[in-house]
């Protein structure tokens, strides 16, 4: 019998954020690996079924985070070509921030293995709803932040901009768990050629328990060098420029327009035999 591999997201508030799909191969799946945040989430999805394993084992410190996915990607997929129905469980959303399912899904189906993965309600979502933000008004641009870092990005101060992953901005190494205060003054460096110093940003991390108080903690930019920042911080920007409007374009919509309008008033021939 073949085997297969759903991965599911169990959101980031524990308990409150699991859909009723996701729970659902998890309590019909043969084996459950679970790649959750803190101790308290395992042992909550320890509850749930009688064969989780986890991956957690995989970290360790100064070893190559490429090489730590690829071990939770074959462990996996090792069950699953046992024929067994496997349920990898990611905490938040398990295709945001979370090459692994990718990873596993893409190698299954290369092996014709059946692999699919079910959305979960990740940081991002819960950004938008703590911090009151509507991306739709002004636009949203999210970016990792040692991506942010490493390459030419063209940035829009008009629009948002979101950094994941700050506290490890600037790694290339990929065997750290944090970045330094170097690392941050290189980050801050590079946005001040957009924003100004004094520029208002927010440190952002969501809750893991309904206990848990979220992380809504407003600086300037240049204090954002000695900052408290851990894996899970994101850094959100607000705008600090107007949308400008692009005339040219919106002359053009206006003759569009104007030609529609005379077109459903111009009387219309009748056609006489």
């Amino acid at each position: 019998m073949s085997g297969s591999l759903v991965c599911v997201g169990t959101g980031m508030t524990l308990g409150a954020h699991i859909t009723p799909i996701a729970k659902s191969y998890i309590d019909h799946a043969d084996v459950v690996f679970s790649l959750m945040s803190t101790g308290i989430t395992e042992r909550w999805l320890d509850e749930m079924h009688p064969n989780v394993r986890s991956l957690q084992y995989c970290y360790q410190e100064g070893k190559n985070r490429n090489i730590t996915y690829n071990e939770m990607v074959e462990a996996i997929l090792a069950e699953v070509r046992a024929g067994k129905k496997v349920v990898a469980a990611f905490y938040g959303h398990p295709g945001v921030f979370a090459c692994v399912a990718h990873r596993a899904i893409k190698k299954a189906k290369a092996e014709d293995l059946p692999a699919h993965m079910e959305a979960g309600i990740s940081a991002e979502d819960c950004l938008y709803a703590d911090l009151a933000i509507d991306p739709g008004k002004t636009g949203c641009m999210n970016l990792e932040a040692s991506q942010f870092m490493f390459y030419q990005r063209n940035i829009d101060p008009a629009a948002y901009l979101v950094l994941w992953q700050v506290g490890l901005a600037g790694d290339k190494s990929l065997t750290k768990f944090s970045t330094g205060r170097a690392y941050r003054q290189v980050l801050v460096g590079l946005l001040l050629e957009t924003y100004p110093n004094d520029h208002q940003v927010i440190l952002y991390q969501a809750k893991v328990l309904p206990i848990d108080t979220v992380r809504a903690e407003h600086l300037s930019l240049v204090d954002l060098i000695d900052a408290e920042l851990f894996m899970h911080t994101t850094l959100v920007i607000p705008p600090c420029e107007k949308m400008q409007p692009n005339q040219v374009i919106l002359d053009k919509l206006a003759t569009i327009d104007k030609q529609e309008d005379q077109s459903k008033h111009r009387p219309k021939l009748k056609l006489v035999l």
